[in-house]
């Protein structure tokens, strides 16, 4: 039995030289084939630099609608949600009290009115009486002063007409600012007074609207130089997600001190909201406009890779050649705008980088490129044959054309 086990381990090696070695396969899935993947031409433009925040929007004016006048509540003039404006019609209160109020203060008025006129009379008199010794001079300052006396009396019935005037206005709310009102607080019929707290209704002023939002002390510098010069920073507003732009706006004015409890600054955007985006107390994100960089090498974020290919730790891309293999190239990152970063040093306008597929590269690998790539250096020499043309005959310099690595076209 031992000597059968031995002689069919050893018909099994043998068996195994006999078989040739199977060639690697080629093509996408290859170990040594070229490697699928995305790319993009680093451009040459403006990129923005932008401030992210996170904001509350607050309406430039909150008014809460309450009776200045005690009265019972006769008529709601508005509907919970609409739009007014200011001088519009809220509420009604009941006028008759007042009205009566004002009738007698009139009255009270010309009473005092004409004892005046007639204690001037008098005082006509007692002059020339005094002239001719006929009266005491007692009897006449005493006069003098009825007269004056009668003056301030018309003076208060006056300002008590005034303010029954003014309490009779008070009767008939109006809006004191354009915007939405909310759901009224008290419902008709009911007896309202100066001292009820929620008042009758509540008013946002939704345009424009404002966005209070804070950013870290340390852009507080750049912040100030830009307003200081009477440039108007660009606000953009977007939704929760930070996926959609809600509304476009303007800075429009910076606190005036830092928060030393959290190291940030306020500053409040004005939105013109004309389609009401933007609604009271919502949380939004907000992208600051703080400056424009000319002329700078652009690139998609997606290409920026990250590691030590040449044993230090670095920032770096695969830049893809003509032959379609690529390159690692370290590259100094600038100022990130969303999926767009700029690069400051180690890379040209119109070299081709890797967007998608680099984490399969390594430096000298074969990539294949989609069929809507842009072309990474200058086309091949005349006599290569074009790729993707099966049964082209080949010339003798077509070993070139061929493209060493791509991989063979379709069946």
């Amino acid at each position: 039995m031992l000597v059968l086990v031995l002689l069919m381990i050893a018909f099994t090696l043998y068996l195994r030289q006999k078989q040739p070695l199977a060639a690697p396969p080629r093509g996408r899935g290859g170990q040594n084939g070229p490697v699928a993947v995305s790319v993009a031409t680093a451009v040459s433009g403006d990129i923005e630099v932008k401030i992210p925040a996170l904001g509350t929007v607050t309406p430039l004016a909150t008014v809460t609608v309450r009776t200045q006048i005690t009265g019972t509540l006769q008529k709601i003039l508005f509907t919970e949600g609409q739009f007014v404006h200011q001088g519009d019609s809220l509420a009604q209160i009941d006028a008759r009290p007042y009205e009566a109020a004002l009738q007698q203060m009139e009255g009270n008025l010309k009473r005092d009115q004409a004892l005046l006129a007639n204690a001037r009379l008098d005082l006509k008199r007692y002059e020339g009486l005094v002239k001719e010794d006929s009266i005491q001079q007692q009897t006449l300052d005493t006069q003098r002063a009825l007269v004056d006396q009668f003056i301030g009396t018309i003076q208060a019935d006056e300002g008590q007409v005034n303010t029954a005037k003014v309490n009779l206005v008070y009767t008939h709310i109006i809006s004191p600012v354009t915007g939405r009102v909310g759901l009224r607080q008290v419902d008709q019929g009911n007896y309202v007074t100066p001292g009820d707290t929620n008042g009758i209704v509540l008013i946002n002023q939704l345009q424009p609207i404002t966005v209070i939002f804070s950013v870290p002390e340390d852009n507080v510098s750049a912040v100030m130089k830009r307003v200081s010069t009477g440039t108007t920073l660009t606000v953009e507003a977007f939704d929760r997600t930070n996926a959609t732009k809600i509304a476009d706006g303007k800075l429009l004015t910076v606190d005036n001190s830092i928060d030393i409890t959290t190291g940030t600054f306020k500053l409040r955007a004005q939105f013109d909201n004309r389609d009401s985006s933007l609604f009271p107390n919502q949380f939004v994100n907000i992208q600051l406009l703080q400056d424009v960089l000319k002329n700078q090498i652009i690139m998609p974020n997606a290409a920026v890779r990250r590691g030590a290919p040449n044993g230090v730790a670095t920032t770096f891309v695969y830049i893809v050649n003509a032959d379609a293999t690529v390159n690692v190239r370290p590259v100094t990152l600038g100022v990130v705008d969303g999926e767009r970063v700029a690069v400051t040093a180690g890379l040209k306008a119109g070299e081709v980088v890797v967007t998608e597929g680099g984490d399969r590269l390594r430096d000298g690998a074969q990539v294949q490129l989609p069929s809507n790539a842009p072309a990474p250096a200058p086309a091949p020499a005349a006599d290569a044959q074009p790729p993707g043309k099966p049964g082209a005959a080949a010339t003798p310099g077509g070993r070139r054309g061929k493209g060493r690595g791509k991989p063979p076209p379709s069946p």
